[in-house]
């Protein structure tokens, strides 16, 4: 641990304040502190997020140690400690490096497009047993990520696994002086991020400048010409593998079998075959990665040959399932360290539903911290979630249940999975948030399996990392001061209003917007804080809106005189409205010609306040329509500067909706609202956006139908040749539409699109799969996803995207993910 003054030495940076706790841990997210007392937090600034605004939420939070790059007021921080940089990032990344200077263990520094983080893990299960490994969390493997996985290491350590991912040129330079790497591993050099480079070649000498210091030994496949051609530039010993005669490690033969692949070698002068539970190409390139690591390491043949037989796939994703008696499963048992945890632990917390959190924990295996220590650190963590159960599993959690106990956690143990399940029925698991987080050699697949509400095999996956990126994405289009609403109606465009919206929470947008009251209602239920526009304001719900905090948009004089009435009544005053003008839409909305009568109504009340004042954009996406769009601004913007005079007060301005952010940058105003683009559809086509959901379903029966016999109701599909029949588990009332029968949509299956024959059904649809290679019972079918777009279903519909997104129907279960 360091003290403050210390750290301030080693960044160059100037201290002030109070001499803190020592400092155990490092932070640059002020949603993601555990240990307050003795965390020290970085205020990054960035071009939209700048760090020292959340400097007093921390400090009213217990934390008391900041590195920050502008001058603070101490005395109003009279408990804290500071440290005053140049620049914030650069510190943490020069305290990182100072860090890893003091300990000499073997540090493997991997980079490459592709396989980093699976090679990582990979190499982690195999070496476990013969080293105490500190690695990077997940894929923590950028400017920030770097420095906060080499913080990890300590004294208990005998080797390190980090990674290194780079976006633009110049970035590898800061990751080799934190990672000092004594062995390199060059994994799969593929397309991502190309688009931060010139081309491939300054791609790879980039990521090649990761092992430009020294001449340490890299691993990498002599077969990707390209690298291979690089690697010539640079001082490091090769160790090279690949097909090619007179190298390293020489692949001699590599024959695919039923149940996995043999990759014959020749190294050492010695032919050894090992055997691969793979069948797949990427994942055979990654375990030979891991083979060549392991030799270099010493390991003998035999046994890495014994230990691959127990590699997995790595789930590079947390699922965040519907489980039974109304509670919400978090699977997360691919790994099982505190790392891995926390980050658990703050998607749990991010996402909670139902009325407590419960953690089910197995030992933790090979961790380098004493027990003692090891489980009172986890309990709190726990209590720093507000977890309010712990469940553990295995013999050495079980031994220091006193730990959770003592923290007035609600504890429960058992020595084995099997125990557990024996008393499954007596745990009562219902109303709660589930996280589910163990060690593989407790098959806490059994867990799983018994929590999981089991739905009909047609499911909708929401990627949330992808709706973060999007969320991202339009971000960094916006001025700094510029604030965010994020429509979330319609069940979030039919991928979940609580769990979007939670997210988004996270995130910090600064509004929310739903259609009606009971949407915004089921958010506040969930535990949704931000302020809410409601935009269709019944009087019906005006109990609603009072009660929960939600702020109706006022698009009528009817409405106006309705709510005053009512908030009048009830004695409310200052009560936050939102005022619609009408610019073109012509659907809700003051017309522009009422703005003078509007403003004489709202001066001579003092019940209401106007928190914001907005216009709808009718064809911001249409280059034709630019003018149209300007002249609506202007229009807009003259109402507005009248009332601000005659109420004498700012409020917000918006009109600025998906399309208008990247179309129409100058109209961007105080606030602008973000919508479908949030959920992967760019209406603009501006944007490379993130593919949030998946619908996928099931393959429920094959059958061979002769030629000239047809398929589905009214002999619609007549098969012209003898055909292979898919019946797949979808209809119409999942909201696979009809117009999509007899050809016109497709769904693809084993890598391939295969057309829709016959009429779609109400719950079942048929598909032709005839040629298609090893189609069984069960196998998965993308409806739409990435490879069929809902772009392109919409046009085969002759829709758009929001009637296919919204008409997904609640039948269909929705499973969230975060990769």
């Amino acid at each position: 641990m360091y003290s403050l003054s210390q750290i301030a030495t080693i960044v160059s940076g100037t201290f002030s304040g109070t001499e803190t706790n020592a400092i155990k841990y490092l932070s640059v997210d002020s949603r993601k502190i555990s240990f307050h007392k003795q965390t020290l937090f970085f205020a990054i600034v960035t071009g939209h997020r700048d760090g020292h605004v959340f400097i007093k939420e921390l400090y009213e939070q217990g934390v008391r140690s900041f590195v920050v790059s502008r001058n603070i007021a101490n005395d109003d921080f009279i408990e804290a400690g500071f440290i005053t940089v140049a620049d914030t990032l650069l510190a943490l990344q020069q305290l990182a490096a100072y860090h890893r200077s003091l300990f000499n263990i073997p540090v493997i520094g991997i980079t490459g497009s592709n396989g980093k983080t699976i090679v990582k893990e990979w190499l982690n299960q195999l070496l476990a047993a013969d080293y105490n490994i500190v690695r990077s969390p997940k894929s923590y493997n950028s400017q920030i990520g770097v420095p906060l996985s080499v913080w990890q290491m300590n004294e208990a350590n005998t080797l390190a696994i980090f990674e290194a991912g780079i976006s633009k040129p110049g970035e590898m330079e800061a990751l080799q002086k934190i990672i000092q790497p004594t062995l390199g591993l060059l994994t799969n050099i593929g397309v991502a991020h190309d688009e931060g480079f010139e081309n491939q070649q300054e791609k790879i000498n980039e990521k090649l400048q990761l092992f430009n210091d020294g001449n340490i030994p890299v691993i990498y496949c002599a077969d990707q010409e390209i690298v291979a051609d690089a690697s010539v530039n640079f001082p490091f010993i090769k160790y090279e593998w690949g097909h090619q005669e007179n190298i390293w490690m020489r692949i001699t033969n590599i024959q695919f079998l039923g149940n996995g692949t043999d990759v014959a070698t020749f190294f050492a002068n010695q032919n050894f075959t090992f055997h691969l539970p793979f069948t797949d190409v990427a994942s055979i390139e990654n375990c030979i990665h891991c083979i060549a690591v392991c030799r270099y390491l010493k390991l003998p043949d035999v046994i890495i040959n014994e230990r691959i037989q127990q590699l997995h796939p790595i789930e590079m994703r947390l699922e965040w399932k519907k489980a039974i008696n109304n509670s919400y499963l978090l699977n997360d048992s691919y790994s099982n360290d505190v790392s891995s945890l926390i980050i658990a632990l703050d998607y749990l917390q991010q996402q909670q539903q139902g009325a407590r959190q419960t953690v089910i924990l197995s030992d933790i295996l090979q961790s380098g911290i004493a027990d003692s220590m090891l489980y009172f650190q986890v309990a709190e963590l726990l209590v720093q979630r507000k977890v309010e159960r712990m469940i553990g599993i295995g013999t050495a959690i079980t031994k220091h249940k006193q730990a959770f106990i003592s923290q007035n956690i609600i504890t429960e143990v058992f020595n084995t999975t099997d125990d557990f399940i024996k008393h499954f029925d007596s745990l009562q698991f219902r109303d709660e948030s589930i996280l589910l987080k163990g060690a593989r050699a407790f098959s806490f697949e059994k867990i799983a399996a018994l929590l999981e509400q089991q739905d009909h095999q047609t499911i909708l996956e929401i990627n949330l990392t992808a709706l973060t990126n999007n969320l991202k994405k339009y971000r960094s289009l916006l001025q700094p001061s510029t604030k965010m609403m994020v429509m979330v109606k319609a069940f979030g465009y039919g991928s979940g209003g609580a769990e979007v919206a939670k997210v988004l929470q996270f995130n910090k947008v600064d509004y929310l917007a739903v259609a009606y009251a009971d949407e915004g209602v089921a958010l506040r239920q969930a535990g949704i804080h931000l302020p809410i526009m409601v935009m269709n304001a019944e009087p019906s719900t005006f109990d609603a809106l009072y009660e929960h905090n939600l702020e109706p948009e006022i698009y009528s004089f009817n409405i106006l005189q309705r709510f005053l009435k009512y908030c009048q009544v009830q004695g409310i005053t200052s009560f936050p409205i939102h005022i619609k003008l009408d610019t073109g839409m012509h659907r809700l909305g003051f017309e522009i010609t009422e703005v003078e009568v509007l403003c004489n109504a709202l001066t001579q009340q003092n019940i209401l306040t106007i928190k914001s004042t907005f216009t709808h954009l009718v064809a911001s996406e249409a280059a034709d329509q630019n003018d149209f769009t300007q002249q609506q601004a202007a229009q807009f913007i003259e109402a507005c500067n009248s009332l601000e005079l005659k109420l004498g007060y700012c409020f917000i301005r918006h009109a600025a909706n998906t399309a208008a952010i990247s179309n129409h940058p100058n109209l961007q105003m105080d606030m602008v609202r973000l919508g479908i683009g949030l959920y992967g559809v760019d209406s603009a086509n501006n944007l490379d956006l993130d593919v949030v959901s998946t619908l996928k379903t099931t393959v429920a029966q094959i059958k061979n139908v002769k030629a000239g016999e047809s398929v589905g109701y009214n002999r619609r599909g007549v098969v012209t040749r003898d055909s292979l029949i898919a019946t797949v588990r979808i209809g119409y009332a999942d909201g696979y539409r009809r117009e999509l029968g007899n050809g016109n949509g497709f769904m693809q299956i084993k890598n391939q699109p295969a057309p829709v024959i016959g009429n779609v059904c109400m719950d079942m649809t048929m598909i032709d799969v005839t040629g298609f290679d090893n189609i069984n019972h069960g196998d998965e079918v993308e409806v739409f996803g990435k490879n069929i777009t809902i772009q392109s279903l919409a046009k085969q519909c002759q829709t758009i995207p929001y009637e296919i997104m919204t008409g997904i129907s609640q039948r269909v279960k929705r499973v969230y993910y975060e990769e």
